[in-house]
Parts: structure tokens; sequence; C-alpha cells
């Protein structure tokens, strides 16, 4: 591996230990104790299945895993998407600091059978996410269109015009019940209210700068999830 691969797997290795480490972190100190089994699953789960995807973009499309890398508020160009990345980051926040004092003070009661099911819809969302990498290479983390860049049409952007956004949402809503926590349930809206705001202003940002762009939401009719929006 050359010298800037290796750079790039080191940069990409401890960028996903420092977001396991923040979110465990928020988790364990909400919950003011290590004896949160969820929590522990959850973090285990999240960093197996968020591996391989890292390695197979190092290997397949450094590309792409380089513009992954520059996420949040600062990362973005466009004023608007600035203001949206930074109450993502808010409520993203909220979804492990409500389910580590729900832990703490045992608001909820969730069966295991269904911790367990909020772990695979977990990976679920992020296996959905890989194929969306896999498909489109111009995948950024921030609202931009690069040299080169085609509309893609083929595999999940058939049916949906941000099948990205579909499996981090599945994702989300598989997050509480892995960590035990009805309440941190409510934070689903919110986000959801946030990727609606974001994907439309994207929209009409790749509207504009895109050639194809409208031309292919005539065809993609829903957005964010099939026959509803």
């Amino acid at each position: 591996m050359q010298n800037g691969g290796a750079r790039l797997a080191v940069r990409s290795a401890l960028g996903m230990m420092q977001t396991l480490v923040a979110m465990g972190a928020v988790l364990f100190l909400s919950a003011w104790s290590l004896r949160y089994w969820q929590a522990w699953v959850f973090l285990g789960v999240f960093g197996a299945a968020v591996a391989p995807i890292t390695f197979y973009l190092l290997q397949h499309d450094p590309a792409l895993l380089r513009r992954r890398l520059k996420a949040g508020p600062a990362g973005e160009k466009e004023k608007a998407q600035k203001i949206i990345q930074a109450f993502a980051s808010v409520v993203f926040l909220g979804f492990f600091v409500v389910a580590g004092f729900d832990h703490r003070l045992s608001w909820s009661r969730i069966s295991v059978p269904l911790v367990l099911g909020g772990d695979t819809i977990v990976v679920l969302g992020l296996l959905l996410v890989f194929f969306v990498f896999k498909e489109n290479s111009f995948t950024s983390a921030t609202i931009e269109v690069t040299e080169a860049q085609r509309v893609v049409t083929t595999g999940p952007y058939r049916v949906l015009r941000h099948p990205m956004y579909s499996g981090a949402l599945l994702m989300l809503i598989g997050v509480p019940l892995a960590l035990g926590s009805m309440w941190a349930m409510l934070f689903v809206i919110p986000m959801i209210a946030v990727l609606v705001f974001r994907l439309r202003d994207e929209e009409r940002f790749l509207s504009v700068h895109l050639p194809g762009y409208p031309e292919y939401c005539e065809r993609a009719h829903f957005r964010l999830i099939p026959w509803i929006y």
C-alpha cells in the first residue's frame, strides 16, 4: 500500500475509533454505569458493520472514502447545509444522551429479542448504505458536485432518489431499540425532519449544478421511503 493509502487507512481507523469512543462516552456517562450491556452490544455491532465498509472503500474507492471523511457542519459549503448539519448533530447526540438516562433511571422495559432486533435493523440500515456506496462513487458527505460527476440511476437509485438517507434513517430507527430505550425513539421524528430538509435542499442544489438531475427526479418519484415519500 502506498504512503497515501496508508495515511488514508490510518485516518479512517482513527475516525472510526473516535466515533465509537465518543458514542460510548456519551452513553456510559449518561447512564453513569458501565453495566449497560445493550450499549456494549450496540457499539460492537456498529463497529463490526462499519469496519468492513471502510475496508471495502479503502481497497476499491479511496476517493469516495476521502470525501466521506469530510463530514459535519464544517465540511459543508452551503450555509443552509451547515445549519442543517449542526441541528442533525444535536439530534444525533440526543439519541445517546436520552438512551443513557433511560437506562440509568429505568424508564423503559424492552425485551432482549427487541433489543437484538434493533441491532439487526442497525446492520440492515448500514448494509443499504454500503450498497449505495458501491453504486455511487459520488456519494460525498457534503453537498457538492465534483468534476465528471454524473447522475446515478441504477441499483437502489432506480426506486429512491436518496437511498443513503433511507439507510441512515433505517439505522437510526434501530438505535433506540438496540440501546433499550423507547424514549430515545422520540428523536427519530426530528431526525426525519432534518433528513427531509437536507434532501430537499440537496435536490435544489443538484437541479442547478448537475446536468440531467431534474429529468432523473421526474422518473424517480420517491425520495426517502418507497411508495410513501
